[in-house]
C-alpha cells in the first residue's frame, strides 16, 4: 500500500484543523503554546482523516492547490468563530468605555490587543467557560462536520461565508448588549441624574462627581453582567456550531 495515500489525507486535514485552531477561540489564546496547537491539529486531523481520500494520480501542483484550499477553509471558519465569540470582549469594552475604565487600558500579550480591565476580564472568563462547559467540543464538532460538506480539495463558498460573517456581526452586537445592557442602562441613568443635579445646583462639579460615582456603580453592579456570561457563552457556542454548518 502506498504510504502517501495514507499520509496525504492526514496532512491536509491537519492543515485545515491547525489553521482553524490558530484563529478560533478558545484555542487561539496566546497562553496555549504553538507546539500544543500543532500537535492538537495533527491529532484531530488524524481522527478526522479516516474517511477522507485524495486522488491517486495527484500531482505536485494539485497538492499545492489542495493545501491552499484547506488553509483557506480553516482560516475562513476560524474567523467566523472568532467574530462570534468577540461579542463577550465587546461587552467588556462597552462597560470600560461607559464606566470610566477605558483610561486603564493595557496591552495584553496573550491576545496582542489593547483593552480595559473589564474587556480583558470578560475575554478570560469566556475562555474559561468554554472549557468548563465543554463548549469547545461544539466548536470542534462543527469543524469535524465541515469535512462532510467540504471534503479535501473542495472550494469554500465565499458567498455563504460572507453571509454568515454578516450575521455574526449582528449577533456580536446583540450578545454584547445582552451582557452589558443592564449596566449600560444604569450608567446612562446616572449621567442623566448628574445632569439634572447640575441644573438644580450649578455650583456642583458634575465631572468631579461623575467619575467616582460611575466607577462605584460599575464595580458594584458588575456581578450582574458576570452572572449572565455562562448563558451567553453557551448560546455563542451553539451559534458558532450552526454558523460553521451554514458556511460549509
Amino acid at each position: 500500500m502506498d504510504l502517501s495515500v495514507v499520509l496525504l489525507p492526514v496532512a491536509l486535514a491537519a492543515l485545515r484543523v491547525t489553521v482553524f485552531l490558530v484563529i478560533a477561540p478558545p484555542f487561539s489564546h496566546g497562553a496555549i503554546p504553538g507546539t500544543v496547537k500543532a500537535m492538537l491539529g495533527v491529532g484531530l486531523g488524524l481522527a478526522m482523516a479516516t474517511t477522507l481520500e485524495v486522488p491517486a494520480d495527484l500531482t505536485a501542483a494539485g497538492l499545492i492547490g489542495m493545501a491552499l484550499s484547506e488553509a483557506v477553509i480553516g482560516a475562513g471558519l476560524g474567523v467566523l468563530v472568532a467574530l462570534i465569540f468577540s461579542a463577550v470582549q465587546s461587552a467588556g469594552r462597552l462597560i470600560d468605555m461607559l464606566g470610566g475604565f477605558e483610561l486603564g487600558q493595557a496591552f495584553d500579550p496573550m491576545t496582542m490587543t489593547n483593552g480595559g480591565p473589564f474587556g480583558r476580564l470578560y475575554q478570560f472568563l469566556a475562555i474559561v467557560l468554554l472549557f468548563v462547559s465543554d463548549g469547545y467540543q461544539l466548536v470542534v464538532g462543527g469543524l469535524a462536520r465541515s469535512f462532510d460538506a467540504l471534503p479535501l480539495g473542495a472550494v469554500l463558498d465565499l458567498g455563504a461565508l460572507a453571509e454568515q460573517l454578516a450575521g455574526a456581526v449582528s449577533q456580536l452586537f446583540l450578545a454584547a448588549l445582552q451582557v452589558a445592557g443592564p449596566l449600560i442602562a444604569v450608567l446612562f441613568l446616572a449621567d442623566v441624574g448628574l445632569g439634572l443635579l447640575t441644573r438644580v445646583a450649578p455650583a456642583l462639579n458634575a465631572f468631579a462627581l461623575g467619575f467616582p460615582l460611575k466607577i462605584f456603580i460599575t464595580l458594584t453592579l458588575g456581578s450582574i453582567t458576570v452572572a449572565a456570561l455562562p448563558g451567553v457563552v453557551s448560546w455563542l457556542a451553539d451559534q458558532a456550531f450552526t454558523g460553521i454548518g451554514r458556511a460549509t
